[in-house]
């Protein structure tokens, strides 16, 4: 590796190999990714493969979670409402504690 030159600057000393592409790069032309050293073109290709594929059933449950927020917040406040219907109406009237 002592004779090796980086491969886009070839007055400089290679300071790895990249393991997938196998060509060697000096300190600035490698980075570290997922404790592995990579070349720039190499980290792309890696990252490109590594973004998340969104399966039908998650887009589907992404659609319905607004709707089932929306549904349970009505049911709450539909129980809210019903709850409060059953208080008698004297307590409203302020006549509850009067007359007794």
């Amino acid at each position: 590796m002592i004779l090796e030159r980086c491969f886009h600057h070839e007055l400089r000393e290679a300071a790895s190999r990249c393991p997938i592409c196998l060509r060697y790069f000096c300190r600035e032309c490698v980075t570290e990714h997922d404790d592995r050293v990579l070349c720039a073109e190499c980290l792309k290709k890696v990252v490109a493969s590594e973004t998340v594929r969104i399966s039908p059933f998650r887009r589907v449950l992404g659609g319905l979670l607004p709707i089932a927020g929306l549904l349970m917040a009505w049911l709450f406040f539909y129980a809210l409402g019903r709850t409060l219907l059953l208080i008698p109406a004297a307590v409203h009237d302020g006549t509850l504690w009067e007359s007794r």
